[in-house]
């Protein structure tokens, strides 16, 4: 595991994190965009846009409304995703859909994770914020511009060490990857398009289309059709 590596996923994970909550506001800190950088930047790009694919219609599918706070998709996705590509870097071989699968079961929970995060930071950036519009108010600008600084550092230095330590745990579990039995890991190569399949019926259904139902059906038919077909000729 090149510690370049390590160093660029937390770069890229805090960057979108300050993104997501404070600067820009761009949609790069969007599951699909995030992850796929992510992949990029760590050398395995299908599995950061597999990976974002997946996670970015699954959030679509479960987004929050309202006064709830949304689980965090970003360091979700960002996370899995750099989780992937290090487990990919251990087993010393390409990135397949076992290991995708595997890194979406283990590292989902970051968005629960993210969204704690996020509860304990809202307290401290609320304080600055009134500093700063006092500060503001007062004429002392420049006082005002550091303390929305300030805000942004915790964002960053936090879930930038949290993609790094993803990176990480991703090369460790690599290795106990390669050693699950063949039928295992077959199984979990095609759990991954049934799980693509079961996000894409999620972002259906809270599109609240008319025919969304309809829609969520097809595309679950058609992906599970798929399935049988493929293994129909590997029996073959």
């Amino acid at each position: 595991m090149a510690w370049t590596q390590v160093a660029l996923a937390g770069l890229w994970g805090g960057m979108v994190a300050v993104e997501r909550k404070a600067f820009l506001q761009a949609m790069l800190s969007r599951p699909l965009v995030s992850a796929t950088v992510m992949g990029l930047l760590l050398g395995d790009v299908s599995a950061g846009l597999y990976i974002g694919m997946l996670l970015e219609l699954f959030y679509l599918g479960t987004a929050n409304l309202g006064a709830s706070l949304p689980e965090n998709d970003t360091l979700s996705a960002t996370g899995t995703a750099a989780a992937a590509a290090g487990m990919a870097v251990a087993t010393g071989a390409d990135s397949t859909q076992a290991i995708w699968s595997v890194a979406v079961l283990l590292f989902i929970p970051l968005g629960r994770l993210g969204r704690y995060g996020d509860r304990l930071l809202e307290g401290y950036m609320a304080r600055l914020a009134r500093v700063a519009l006092a500060s503001a108010e007062a004429g002392n600008l420049s006082r005002a511009v550091r303390q929305n600084l300030w805000g942004m550092w915790p964002h960053f230095v936090i879930y930038g060490a949290v993609c790094s330590g993803c990176v990480v745990l991703g090369g460790a579990l690599g290795p106990l990857v390669g050693l699950l039995p063949l039928s295992l890991l077959r199984g979990l190569a095609w759990a991954f398009p049934a799980m693509a399949s079961v996000a894409a019926v999620l972002a259906a259904q809270g599109s609240h289309a008319r025919r969304a139902p309809l829609f969520a059906a097809l595309g679950a038919a058609g992906v599970c059709l798929a399935i049988l077909l493929a293994l129909s000729r590997e029996a073959a």
